[in-house]
């Protein structure tokens, strides 16, 4: 697929949210398009290696920042090598057991430069990605959820508590409820042509971001048009949910901020008109297109989605 550098030399100006997994394929995709992306990533893990950095250091979590640098290395030889020694693994059966080589090489450069944004960019320069990386609070955050139960609502903490919690969550909370958010994050989104939520960890990756003040009024002081991209299987944070559901659920943790597209892929199972309806809550259209990979389910494939991108952004020039 051929790069697409119709907003200037170096693509459109595109901010990507989300953690884990589901951010890591977004931005392979967006690399396809543009060099002008901006992951901006949350800092609410608190298990695994980025989970015992955090607790021992005080640090922000690094693993969901290293997977987003790795997505966005350079695809040559010096980059795709960086990649794979950024996300090495050790396995022992003393300390060092289950810490990424990434994480510990972040948060040495962090120690060193006192600047979380600094330690991002020096990583990003020795994998020449294609982009910037950001966290999207200058401290570590904790969530809190609310859980419907046979009882009442019972409330939940810890990012990893919620992520396997496999129940009826009904809302999220962060703590400390008004953490700084770095200049470069605020900037990015104010500056974008695009802002992407999604795909990822519903409660835990994605509907943070809006609960995070600085970057709440940016989302809704930008001119740039905004995207939700819908997972394509639940989870143990959304069971229960279908993709309306998951669409009623943004509107709920932020009534105030609109949408653009709901992308959803052509293959999954959903009622069509309860999530035109849910995305009329945004005033945002559906877009159906082909962005699942056939070959692993619940992932999207990084060229389809690239695809959809590009069409979706050429449809709203």
């Amino acid at each position: 697929m051929p790069n697409n550098f119709e907003s200037g030399s170096r693509g459109k100006r595109v901010v990507a949210l989300g953690g884990g997994h589901g951010l890591y394929t977004s931005l392979s995709a967006l690399k396809f398009l543009t060099r002008n992306i901006t992951a901006i990533v949350t800092v609410a893990d608190d298990g695994g290696s980025s989970g015992r950095l955090r607790a021992e250091l005080g640090v922000l979590p690094p693993g969901d920042l290293r997977m987003a640098l790795a997505a966005l290395c350079d695809d040559g030889e010096w980059g795709l090598t960086w990649r794979d020694v950024l996300q090495y693994r050790f396995h022992s059966h003393g300390d060092l057991d289950g810490h990424s080589l990434g994480n510990l090489l972040i948060t040495g450069l962090w120690e060193l430069l006192g600047d979380s944004v600094q330690g991002l960019d020096w990583v990003g320069k020795l994998l020449g990605i294609k982009g910037k990386v950001v966290p999207m609070a200058s401290v570590p955050l904790s969530i809190e959820a609310d859980i419907l139960t046979a009882d009442g609502t019972q409330t939940i903490y810890g990012q990893n508590s919620v992520a396997k919690s496999n129940a009826d969550i009904s809302r999220i909370r962060i703590i400390p409820p008004n953490p700084p958010a770095p200049a470069e994050a605020v900037t990015a989104i104010q500056d974008a042509e695009w802002v992407i939520f999604g795909p990822g960890s519903w409660y835990t990756s994605v509907i943070p971001h809006l609960m995070v003040p600085d970057l709440h009024d940016a989302f809704i002081a930008t001119a740039a048009k905004k995207m939700l991209v819908i997972n394509l299987v639940a989870d143990s944070e959304t069971s229960s949910m279908s993709p309306a559901d998951h669409v009623r659920s943004f509107y709920s943790h932020s009534p105030d901020l609109s949408l653009d597209v709901i992308l959803v892929d052509e293959g999954l199972a959903y009622n069509a008109a309860e999530l035109e309806a849910a995305a009329a809550l945004c005033g945002a259209k559906v877009v159906a297109a082909p962005v699942a990979n056939y070959r692993q389910r619940g992932v999207h494939d990084p060229l389809h989605l690239a695809a959809a991108y590009r069409e979706i952004f050429a449809s709203y020039c």
